[in-house]
């Protein structure tokens, strides 16, 4: 059995239900599976091998959702391309990947262009806008009555490659396995008990958290409901509108809804799971959440590495303060533990690294076998955060060990920050790195020591580093200092930085 199956097996049970209820129409289990097995085809008469690589560059949509199981469907492995995302950043994963084939909106054909592989545009009845292309549309089209493919992989093989860590250099493209997929699956309809009533608001991006959520609701008969517009009032109609029962999203969007003019829990009267992640949640904000929407808040912790739910926290493990700083206990098919630097496993209470094994982890790196030697070591996954896990088995995150910032549910990793920063010709030495924020989780703030006689401003800084990174990478803030300070062997004290940047947010707050 393959990932994909979960979603034919619901549409042979439950033909006539909304499966997909998107600004377009509402699309039927026995309509997506006919437009599924009919791309899926067309994927493979462009590319008969399997195991070859499928680029999506899409936001939320029916086509994206379609599309991404046609690439389950055939044996093929998902590239997610974040449309958010810099045209170098797109183009270092895709010619890392090589995908034979993308799939793209056309508004985000630039941050392709050049780039090899079969062009699909998401959208449109015909023949595609540049030289070459088509539409999912018309591919279809092209195999009516298609059947679903069959292939054979063993479970090892790769199903994803989703890609953290550098946006300069090499990146780390995490391959994740079919067995993987099959273990998230079981666990998000086990943790939060999905059904054939189940209505999911698509908030966050298909190309990051929401992607482990669409088989899990279709797997029970459940329906995606897909935004016409960004933004918190967009989730605020559907959730009021549409029956939304649960979503997925970063702490910042949860917040967002609830500063929306007059807003109240009326507002979601069919919520019952409203899963954060990406970030954390500081116990203060998880007393204002579940008192604006009720006993209905949950989370999970997991890694692209180990995708998603290596532990949960339901709602009701929110019924006691206690767990409130806690990410959750250990899911299904895994193991987690707390590891000393010598590789011993630790008792309950004490702090190590957080290391984990089983069917939910990666299978590697991509073309990465010394990053990922570092990382899979002994079966066990070394996930760079420092916790404890306490008597009851509840997982505790003190701090990382990695120097990985989380900001509005993405990743930032200050080296990428900081690389850039360097380019700019005032600039001397800089330190980049998060701090705590009540929008965003974390903040991205930097520390620049100039060249002698370098002039440059904030925002002169922040506008270099927004051309090369993108918004989401961008300094909130940067900090001038005439010498940054520095350990006994010169090395930059990035805690001190980060602590002064601290002190001087809450004196200006004060």
């Amino acid at each position: 059995m393959y990932p994909i199956d979960f979603f034919w097996r619901a549409a042979a049970r439950w033909p006539e239900r909304i499966a997909i209820d998107a600004p377009e129409g509402a699309l039927r289990y026995d309509a997506l599976a006919a437009r599924v097995a009919a791309l899926a085809a067309a994927l493979v008469a462009i590319d008969p091998a399997a195991q070859s690589r499928v680029g999506i560059c899409a936001r939320n949509s029916a086509e994206h959702i379609a599309a991404l199981l046609a690439v389950l469907a055939c044996g093929k492995v998902w590239v997610p391309l974040n449309p958010k995302s810099t045209r170098p950043e797109i183009r270092r994963i895709v010619d890392a990947t090589a995908p034979t084939i993308l799939v793209l909106d056309a508004d985000c054909a630039g941050l392709l262009e050049g780039a090899a592989g079969t062009r699909i545009l998401t959208h449109g009845d015909g023949a595609g806008t540049e030289p070459g292309t088509a539409t999912l549309a018309a591919l279809a089209a092209r195999h009516p009555g298609a059947p679903q493919p069959s292939f054979t992989l063993p479970d090892q093989a790769t199903q994803a490659i989703k890609f953290t860590g550098g946006t300069t250099g090499a990146p780390k493209g995490v391959m994740q396995p079919y067995r993987a997929w099959m273990a998230n699956i079981a666990n998000q309809i086990q943790a939060w008990s999905f059904d054939e009533n189940d209505r999911y608001i698509v908030a966050a991006p298909i190309t990051h958290g929401t992607s482990t959520y669409i088989l899990p609701i279709l797997a029970q008969g459940g329906c995606h409901v897909v935004l016409a517009e960004a933004g918190a009032e967009a989730v605020r109609t559907a959730f009021r509108e549409q029956g939304g029962t649960a979503c997925f999203m970063p702490p910042t969007l949860i917040y967002m809804l609830m500063a929306l003019p007059g807003a109240s829990r009326a507002d979601f009267p069919r919520l019952r799971r409203l899963i954060y992640g990406g970030a954390p949640m500081p116990p203060e904000k998880i007393r204002e959440v579940r008192s604006f929407f009720g006993p209905v808040l949950g989370t999970t912790y997991g890694q692209t590495e180990a995708p998603q739910i290596l532990t949960v926290m339901r709602p009701e493990d929110f019924e006691d303060e206690r767990n409130w700083a806690a990410v959750g206990r250990t899911g299904w098919f895994s193991d987690v533990a707390v590891m000393s630097p010598d590789g011993r496993l630790l008792p309950p209470g004490e702090v190590g690294e957080v290391v984990a094994r089983g069917d939910l982890l990666m299978s590697g790196y991509w073309r990465l076998p010394e990053k990922t030697a570092e990382t899979l070591v002994d079966g066990w996954l070394h996930t760079g955060d420092r916790g404890l896990i306490d008597e009851r088995g509840y997982l505790y995150l003190k701090d990382r060990l990695r120097d990985l910032v989380i900001t509005g549910g993405f990743n930032v990793y200050p080296v990428d920050v900081e690389n850039a920063l360097g380019q700019h010709p005032a600039v001397h030495e800089c330190t980049v790195f998060g701090i705590p924020d009540d929008k965003w989780g974390e903040a991205v703030q930097a520390a620049v020591q100039l060249r002698p006689g370098g002039q440059c401003s904030e925002a002169e800084l922040i506008a270099f580093v927004r051309e090369r990174l993108g918004p989401v990478q961008t300094p909130k803030r940067i900090h001038f200092h005439s010498s940054l300070p520095r350990s006994p062997v010169g090395k930059v004290l990035k805690s001190a930085v980060r602590e002064l940047a601290i002190t001087n947010a809450n004196a200006n707050a004060a």
